[in-house]
Parts: C-alpha cells; structure tokens; sequence
C-alpha cells in the first residue's frame, strides 16, 4: 500500500516557541533510534530543482502487519534545524488515517516527506507515532551546497530558510520589483512561445517533472527585473494545436495557463491528423508565420520546451522571409541530450533567423543561458533604440 503523501504542515515559525507533546519533544532530544513500531526511514539529500531550491526529504515505509486492526492513525513530527541557528528549528507534522488492515496482510506502507531548503547544513530529529503509542524515531544530517563552479547562482531562497514544500505549480506568481538595466529606459517586451510536451514525443501522459521543469523556465522568464511585458502562446506539438494565449499583460496568468493544461489528451489521436502525412510540419511552419507577422514586435522572442524531431523540416523558402530586427532565442529543454544531440526542427528554424539556442538539462544550465541570454537583449535593445537609452 502506498499512502496518500499530505503535505507536511509547518508549525509556527521557524526559532518561536512551539507546543510539542512532551513524549514526543522527549525522543527528538533523546538521538537515539527508536524501533517500538517497525519502520525504516531513508533520508533524500537536499537536490537542486530548476525552480532554484533545494529540494529534500525522507521515504519512510511501515509493514501493514504492523499497522493492522479495524482502523489507526499515523502522526509524523519532524524537526529541521540549521547547523548555524539552532536556536531557530522548524517543526513539520503529518497525520494519516489508516483504514481497516486484515492482520495477515502482506507489502508496506510509503511514507513521504519533501522540504524546501536555502543553501546550508542541517540537522533533521524525526519520528512516527501511531495510536498506541508505540513510537518510530530516526535523525540525519545533510547538507544543501552548491559546486563551487555554480557560486554565482542566486537561489529563490535565503542560505538556512526551511519551508514546506510548495507543491502546486500554477499559483499566481508574486509582483516583481522591475529595475530598468542603465542602458535602457523602458521595460523590455518579451515574447514566448512554449511547447508544453513530455521529453518522451510518444508519452500518454505530461510527468511533473516535465511540467514542473517547463513553468519553472516561465517564471523564470517573468522574474527578470529587466522584462515588463509578456506574450504568450502555450502549444502542444503531438495535437499540434495551441492550448492557451496571453497578449502584452505584465504577469503571466499562471492559475488561467494550469487549467488550459488539463486539456491535454496525448493519448489520443485525431484521424484528422492522421490523414495529414506531415500536419506537424504545416502546424509548426503556420505558427511560426503568424507570430513573427505581427505589428507589435517584442524586444526578444523566446520558444522554449522539449525537441520536436519532425518527419519533414519547416521549409527554409517560408521563414526566409519573415523580417526579424530583433534576437530570437531557444531554451531546449533535454533531461538526457545525449539521446539525440542532432538539432531538432524548432532549433533549425531558430538558426535561420541567426538565434541562440540554449540546451537546458540541470538547473544550472538555465541560471546561466538567462544571464548570457538577459545580457544580448538589453545590448540588441540599445543597439536598435539608441534614442530611448540613456
């Protein structure tokens, strides 16, 4: 049996004082591993995400045989405690009602946890209670730490901050401070256009890993201080049709672009489709037209997303000629690049246009490309604007 994972609960704030059942507060001071009810607990090390935070938390499985009866609860207390603030450790609950377990029961019960952590060491004192009493305690130590060569990231979260894992990647994303870049007096006008498909072209369904990877690069793109206006045009490639489109708002609806996404059925086919041999290829060309046809030129436009290997390639004759005065960009989204390390049909119509493409496979590879990448747009600006620089 896998247990439904609840989000953990963070208690109070980190360093107040916190209301802790004695028992409890007993074994987490103790340090010493408890085994009155039978369970094994493996620790995650911290992992940095593309949404620049360490992610870590703990597996912790139960024998049913251990939890059976005609019914139980199951409370998971756990503490988090900076090695440079002891004085300010977090405290993170979890409660599971188990339902009614036949005594002879066989297989586990999975338990989860997930932390987000800012860089630095910390201690963890964790420990499972069920209804009797009976008490599963265990503690580690890890480490959240970036390579030396990736010191220059500036991560989403302060060095020793512990939070509760967010998990819903579709809320609305927090006003941005925008500082102009020196050179330039207007905010920058930025255009995207997002294949939102799984890195696996034949997959049925969108893993969150995939979707996950994906919004981070569109937040990403919507925290730049240098950017104040966004368009974008969300499209899915396998029913080549375009799922959601948002014109020059200064925040991209992040909760309208999430319920636009539940439209995607990759597991099915339109015979329409099917009886056009190369309706990807026609898809993507039409696409690429209308929106490098429009009046209202942005300062950079930026396609994003996994590669689209296609049958036949976007003919050159058609894009050619397209007049582009501004720089075209492709951040390629590849958790293994060496799979297919040829360039996809997204990438050639980008090096037509003389654009930038981007291979975006770990969270450093997007921390850097966006400032490589911020750096040509507020460069291409003043060179085409110079009356507008200061």
């Amino acid at each position: 049996m896998c247990a439904p994972a609840p989000a953990q609960t963070l208690v109070g704030t980190p360093g107040a004082a916190v209301h802790v059942i004695a028992t409890d507060l007993a074994v987490l001071e103790a340090q010493e591993v408890r085994k009155e009810l039978n369970c094994t607990v493996t620790p995650e090390k911290p992992l940095l995400g593309f949404d620049l935070r360490f992610h870590a938390g703990f597996e912790a499985t139960v024998p049913l045989k251990d939890i059976a009866g005609s019914e139980n609860t199951l409370n998971i207390l756990f503490r988090v405690t900076p090695a440079d603030r002891s004085a300010e450790p977090s405290y993170f609950v979890q409660h599971y009602m188990v339902p009614k377990i036949d005594e002879d029961a066989g297989g586990d019960a999975i338990l989860e946890g997930v932390i987000d952590l800012g860089e630095g060491k910390y201690h963890v004192d964790w420990l499972i209670r069920d209804r009797t009493e009976k008490v599963c305690s265990f503690y580690w130590d890890m480490n959240a730490e970036l390579p030396s060569r990736d010191r220059e990231i500036q991560m989403e979260m302060p060095a020793g901050k512990v939070e509760a894992a967010h998990f819903e990647q579709f809320t609305p994303e927090p006003a941005v401070a925008r500082t102009l870049d020196s050179k330039i007096e207007a905010p920058l006008k930025i255009k995207v256009l997002m294949n939102f498909a799984p890195q696996n072209a034949y997959a049925h369904t969108m893993r969150p890993l995939d979707t996950i990877a994906l919004v981070s690069v569109l937040r990403r793109i919507t925290r730049q201080p240098e950017f104040g206006s966004f368009s974008l045009v969300a499209f899915n490639m396998q029913e080549q049709r375009v799922l959601y489109r948002q014109e020059s708002a200064d925040q991209i609806d992040f909760p309208a672009l999430g319920e636009t996404l539940k439209s995607i059925k990759l597991g099915t086919v339109d015979t329409k489709r099917l009886q056009n041999k190369h309706g990807d290829t026609e898809f993507l060309t039409e696409l690429i037209q209308q929106e490098m046809s429009t009046a209202d030129h942005p300062d950079a436009l930026i396609f994003a997303g996994p590669k689209v290997m296609l049958g036949q390639q976007v003919p050159e004759e058609t894009l050619k000629p397209l007049s582009v005065d501004y720089p075209v960009f492709y951040l390629n989204y590849a958790v293994n690049p060496q799979a297919a390390p040829w360039r996809d049909s997204i990438g050639r119509a980008v090096r037509l246009f003389r654009g930038t493409e981007y291979t975006i496979s770990r969270p450093r590879d997007l921390w850097f490309s966006f400032t490589e990448m911020v750096a040509r747009i507020v460069k291409s600006r003043q060179w085409r604007y110079p009356e507008t620089t200061q």
